[in-house]
């Protein structure tokens, strides 16, 4: 099921399978800045990543004795959330734990996420509550895939990424596994706020950064006034990502990385991992500012 919300000037969809941003337009002009999902290159848009952030070692996370499966990125992606409320610039989506989600998380929760659109910002809040009766542990993450070029027209060396604070950024490689790789990683902005794309940055697959002090980035065309602001709250990680020679650029900020190759560890030893106290909640939120 799909749920609209059209500001004066924007308009933005929501699809329930995932609570997944869709769509995000301007109604003046209809171009588009969310990729479509094409499966040539991937059928994702913009998922939620929960209660994990990349790759499991070995595709299990073990927690009070017990060993458990689970897939890339957590379930909720895969999940069908429930419209808990909507109006025409508001729409509300909950999963709660289930059967299906106990027998590869066992933990209770809520996780509820609220889309907000006010002229051309999207905001999007994440709120994990903790319906257990023991504190649960988790990763949370965000994926929006932003067509680059952003109207068709150039290439993505036209494109660059602005960061709002000056960065060290220091990139970590994941292997094939999504792992990450120990003992490698490479310096690709030197207290700098501007990082030049290019298709062949992204051939070693996904760019992996900790502890990034920016909390805006900006998608900016270095040929015209279109671009993308995402600003996050409470997501201290990041990721970038692009399929080969992709025409778009996944920005993605989260809380929590994936496994190293050699982590031997349980789930509370995750790298980022949130240790939430029985009846209480974490919020955290992303917003997308479309010119």
């Amino acid at each position: 099921m799909y749920t609209t919300l059209r500001s004066g000037t924007a308009e933005a969809v929501i699809n329930s399978l995932g609570a997944e941003l869709s769509s995000f337009k301007l109604l003046a002009t209809g171009n588009e800045y969310i990729w479509s999902g094409d499966a040539e290159f991937w059928t994702g848009r913009s998922p939620v990543l929960f209660p994990i952030i990349g790759a499991a070692r070995g595709g299990e996370i073990r927690t009070g004795g017990n060993t458990y499966s689970i897939g890339n990125h957590g379930f909720a992606r895969r999940s069908e959330f429930t419209l808990i409320e909507a109006t025409d610039t508001q729409a509300v989506f909950q999963l709660s734990y289930n059967e299906q989600t106990l027998a590869s998380y066992p933990y209770r929760f809520n996780l509820i996420l609220t889309y907000i659109l006010s002229g051309n910002t999207l905001e999007i809040s994440y709120r994990v509550e903790n319906n257990d009766e023991q504190e649960i542990l988790f990763q949370l993450g965000t994926h929006p895939a932003f067509n680059c070029p952003l109207d068709g027209q150039g290439t993505i060396t036209d494109y660059v990424l602005e960061f709002s604070e000056h960065e060290q950024l220091e990139r970590l490689f994941l292997s094939d596994a999504g792992l990450v790789i120990s003992g490698k990683s490479e310096t690709v902005l030197d207290n700098g706020q501007l990082l030049p794309l290019s298709h062949e940055m992204f051939f070693d697959g996904a760019l992996v950064f900790r502890d990034v002090k920016s909390r805006t980035i900006a998608l900016k065309s270095k040929l015209s006034g279109k671009s993308v602001t995402v600003t996050s709250k409470s997501f201290p990680d990041l990721g970038l990502w692009q399929p080969k020679n992709a025409p778009f650029v996944c920005i993605e900020p989260w809380q929590g990385i994936a496994d190293g190759e050699d982590f031997t560890g349980e789930l509370k030893d995750k790298t980022g991992i949130i240790t939430l106290p029985q009846s209480s909640q974490f919020n955290s939120s992303l917003t997308i500012e479309i010119s």
